[in-house]
């Protein structure tokens, strides 16, 4: 956690504060305590510097103004914090001291500060999930609290918003919670690192046992980590039974994943689980006009039955919705230099956008890798990259079985569209789909309804 001078500052005064009245011996306080001061926040240790050897030792050890001190942290900080007590000279020492490197545990996992509540537009199809959002940022995992939250819908709707504006209004409320946000896919390989060792001593559940609110992106992708989930079910029971707040996001309602034990299941689904669904056309617009803003320009500049038209074009996926606003945003002021966007302007600009929709009834193999990503959820990128997680790796093949069927696609041009594979196992992954679809009835029927899609 990185907490600046001034409120490290800041909360050691707030700590004194309490800690001053609740010493009757004033002598003692000024003493040993008034002029102490905060040298950093460690973890979740504070280390604080006093005026003596005999302070340091005295606090230590008298179990009443120890007590007295811990006391005041956990109600300045809401967390429960050591306390170490060193003196100046201890500092040098330490400075002296060759520091070994330790490795951090998701280093790279950070909150987006563009997320926020106040960014994100709540409508119909998602008020429930925001609501539900807003009462666990209240008190997290507090007795009354949906926990966990688990909130799920289709790709691109907002479930990372909102874990993002949930991570940030909790920080915002109080600066010193530990608030981790990562997706599944970090977990899973940071969960590889620890048990390959590359950690030394240094345990994952201790880790997390130091985090107030845990926010996991894209849960489904534990499907078949056998391992990874039995740490995961550690982790979630640690932190519940801790009082600690837990927010999921999936493509699916816990109860349709599939490739989980069924105690994990249980655990998602002993809390709330909320969905989201299609945004419609009002909720579109006011999405459109929120992203405009952004972008530093005037709504009033783009007429309304131009917003309507992008909105009821382009409905089935934010992300796809706000691409077409940034290339109407590029296009009118790059080539059309106007500064009225009409609808005509709008028409022009994403045409050959719609234009490439409607030539899609062609089936081509990037046209069935685009309806496969959107039967299961993904990108495709993702269908295309190394990534083994058992919903990726079925789509995959089913990718392959289905340019191999529709389009004779050679089997050496399988995979080089697919990551440069070698064709040896993209005939291995043709050939598994073939046999199990003689068995595999859900798999059938996946296939059947994905070559609806491309016939439609």
């Amino acid at each position: 956690m990185v907490v600046t001078l001034s409120q490290q500052n800041q909360l050691w005064n707030t700590i004194l504060s309490i800690v001053k009245d609740r010493i009757s011996d004033r002598h003692v306080f000024d003493s040993f305590l008034a002029d102490s001061k905060v040298h950093k926040i460690d973890g979740n240790k504070i280390i604080v510097i006093v005026n003596s050897a005999l302070a340091a030792s005295l606090l230590k050890t008298n179990a009443r103004y120890n007590n007295i001190i811990k006391d005041a942290i956990k109600i300045a900080t809401e967390s429960d914090y050591e306390l170490e007590l060193i003196t100046s000279d201890e500092i040098k020492n330490v400075a002296e001291k060759p520091q070994t490197q330790k490795h951090q545990f998701f280093a790279h996992s950070v909150l987006n500060p563009k997320y926020t509540f106040d960014n994100f537009v709540v409508g119909d199809c998602n008020r429930e999930a925001v609501q539900a959002a807003l009462l666990v940022t209240a008190a997290p995992g507090g007795s009354f609290n949906p926990n966990p939250l688990f909130i799920y819908s289709k790709s691109g709707l907002g479930k990372t918003h909102l874990l993002h504006a949930i991570g940030n209004y909790t920080k915002e409320k109080n600066p010193y919670s530990k608030v981790l946000y990562i997706n599944t896919d970090t977990f899973i390989d940071e969960f590889i690192r620890y048990v390959r060792g590359d950690q030394e001593s240094e345990s994952l559940k201790d880790f997390f046992q130091t985090i107030d609110v845990l926010l996991v992106d894209d849960i489904q992708f534990l499907s078949d980590k056998n391992k990874t989930s039995e740490m995961f079910f550690h982790i979630f029971n640690t932190l519940i039974n801790a009082g600690k707040q837990i927010v999921l996001t999936s493509d699916r309602h816990p109860n349709d994943l599939k490739g989980l034990e069924e105690r994990l299941v249980s655990r998602f689904n002993m809390g709330l689980s909320v969905n989201i669904v299609n945004p419609d056309t009002t909720t579109l617009i006011e999405i459109l006009k929120t992203k405009i803003s952004s972008n530093g320009l005037s709504v009033a500049d783009f007429d309304a039955d131009g917003l309507a038209f992008l909105a009821e074009n382009f409905n089935k996926n934010i992300r796809e919705l706000e691409g077409a606003l940034n290339r109407l945003i590029f296009y009118a002021i790059n080539i059309k230099n106007n500064d009225r966007i009409t609808l005509d302007i709008v028409k022009a600009s994403v045409q050959p956008i719609i234009g490439s929709k409607k030539s899609n009834k062609v089936v081509t193999e990037d046209r069935i890798i685009e309806t496969v990503a959107d039967y299961y959820h993904l990108t495709e990128q993702q269908i295309k990259s190394k990534f083994r997680t058992s919903q990726i790796a079925l789509a995959r093949h089913i990718s392959m079985y289905l340019c191999r069927q529709l389009c004779g696609t050679p089997f050496i041009k399988l995979g080089n569209i697919f990551g440069g594979r070698d064709h040896s196992t993209v005939m291995s992954a043709v050939e598994k789909v073939s046999i199990n679809l003689k068995t595999d009835t859900q798999l059938a029927t996946a296939i059947n309804e994905i070559q609806k899609q491309l016939k439609s």
